[in-house]
């Protein structure tokens, strides 16, 4: 009972946090790069991101309990085995991730992304949309692997 549940919690929390990163990046960093005004830009996307955080850190951190407290209960030993690779990609995707949110946001990203919006905001933004394809498309890669490795299939 208590796999089943910490099962569900995280399969909410992944789809939640990467299901937001996907939208941001397919939705709202493209709309927002069509805005004429490049402070409307900045300001809508701030507005909407700031609430994306909130979301994103709390289900980062159900995603990362619950699977650690899966490691746990199913055992440490599949760290060991390449056939689990994918416990290693969802280790370093959540890393990743906690590192953005938690450490490098509030540290220095928030202000890079501020200087320089103001000066080239057309561009910064077209690196912010490049950054988070990357992030996407290592956490759906990773989601396809976790979700094909948890059923049997194991590539080789």
């Amino acid at each position: 009972m208590e796999l089943a549940l910490a099962r569900v919690l995280h399969v909410l929390a992944v789809v939640l946090w990467i299901g937001g990163v996907a939208m941001v990046t397919t939705v709202l960093l493209p709309a927002v790069r069509r805005f004429k005004d490049p402070s409307e830009a900045v300001a809508f996307f701030e507005q909407i991101e700031g609430r994306f955080a909130w979301q994103s850190r709390i289900t980062t951190l159900l995603a990362g309990v619950s699977g650690f407290y899966m490691l746990h209960l199913l055992g440490w030993e599949r760290l060991f085995s390449a056939h689990y690779w994918w416990i290693h990609a969802m280790i370093a995707v959540w890393a990743l991730f906690t590192l953005m949110l938690f450490v490098f946001e509030p540290l220095f990203l928030h202000r890079w992304f501020h200087a320089r919006a103001a000066q080239a905001p057309r561009s910064t933004f077209q690196v912010i949309q490049g950054l988070h394809w990357g992030l996407l498309t290592i956490s759906l890669v990773t989601v396809a692997g976790a979700v094909a490795g948890s059923h049997g299939w194991f590539w080789w």
